[in-house]
């Protein structure tokens, strides 16, 4: 077990981000805080603390329970970490992939510039 780990590299090695530089980029926009601060890539994390993590439309809470240094593979994350976000954060989830604002009957083919501008109108692209 290590003795102190840098945020970006433990959030990387219990799989909440799929590359450390990805991890580094995400806290260096404010997506990742402690505590309600929003930490810096290099902050140490310990044992214990809270970590909230915002991937839209989500922020994910997880509580560290051991430090690692070394990527673990998917089975043995819940031995380093709990998720304790909220069963309201994880409804986000659903609310955004229950289906979308329009349908198209199979078969019709791409839709057409015009169509595609009416879409952008409703979803507001």
């Amino acid at each position: 077990m290590d003795e102190s780990i840098r945020i970006d590299k433990w959030l990387w090695s219990v799989r909440v981000y799929a590359t450390r530089s990805l991890a580094t980029e995400e806290c260096k926009k404010g997506r990742v805080s402690i505590g309600g601060l929003v930490v810096k890539p290099s902050r140490v994390v310990k044992v214990g603390e809270t970590i909230q993590v915002k991937k839209n439309p989500v922020t994910y809470t997880y509580k560290v329970i051991e430090l690692l240094g070394k990527r673990v593979g998917a089975k043995l994350v819940p031995t380093y970490m709990e998720d304790i976000t909220s069963e309201e954060e994880l409804r986000k989830l659903d609310e955004n992939y229950s289906g979308s604002l329009f349908t198209r009957d199979r078969g019709t083919g791409r839709p057409t510039k015009k169509d595609r501008r009416d879409i952008g109108k409703v979803t507001d692209w």
